[in-house]
């Protein structure tokens, strides 16, 4: 069986890929957005089903979104976008499970075996950079909504546990969220980081 071809097919195009590419391609980051929220969540089901690690899976799903992003001008040329983002994830997962093995067995050879490939998995990652930003921008947040935010971001808690284990309403977790993720977005944007780049990374992976 083609796994390629199967995984394609699995992931159907939006409706209106062919324009949203276009408009992708052209900088506009609400298109670009509506292609991450399409195929995020199932493509990241899939790779995490490869690593069995959700937190491996949500980076290499994003780190893929972050490098098209920053070659977004090449989307105009595209045809099977789901095709396009499955060969990227396939070559960081195999990537990344070579690493794995790699330092689990002392084999650093390995690592200079996948920088000779020449495939989208080794595109510049400036992924770590942009990470870290955000990192400092959470760590700007006022305690409790630095606290709620990484319950929910992090731990992947949903707002029902937050609430239950802060002595919260609901409600107010949604707000702190609220609030923290748009502080987090104005700090970065301060930086010059695109609001696309900051909504990819913050935006967690839930596998079911």
């Amino acid at each position: 069986m083609n796994t390629k071809r199967t995984f394609a097919m699995a992931l159907p195009p939006h409706i209106n890929e062919s324009t949203i590419l276009l408009d992708a391609a052209a900088g506009n980051e609400r298109a670009f957005a509506t292609l991450f929220y399409w195929y995020y969540q199932e493509l990241g089901r899939f790779v995490g089903k490869m690593t069995d690690s959700q937190e491996l899976a949500e980076e290499i799903v994003q780190d893929a979104f972050v490098k098209i992003w920053l070659r977004r001008e090449t989307l105009a040329q595209i045809d099977n976008f789901g095709a396009y983002l499955f060969t990227i994830c396939k070559h960081d997962t195999f990537a990344a499970l070579k690493k794995i093995a790699a330092e689990k067995v002392l084999r650093v050879d390995l690592e200079k075996h996948l920088t000779e490939e020449n495939d989208p998995s080794q595109w510049d990652k400036p992924t770590d950079e942009y990470r870290a930003l955000i990192a400092e921008a959470v760590a700007k947040l006022p305690a409790q909504q630095q606290k709620v935010y990484m319950m929910s971001r992090y731990d992947r808690l949903k707002y029902e546990e937050i609430a239950h284990q802060l002595n919260l309403s609901v409600v107010t977790v949604k707000k702190h969220i609220q609030l923290a993720v748009q502080f987090i977005r104005k700090d970065v944007a301060a930086r010059k980081i695109s609001s696309g780049i900051v909504l990819i990374l913050t935006t967690p992976l839930i596998l079911k």
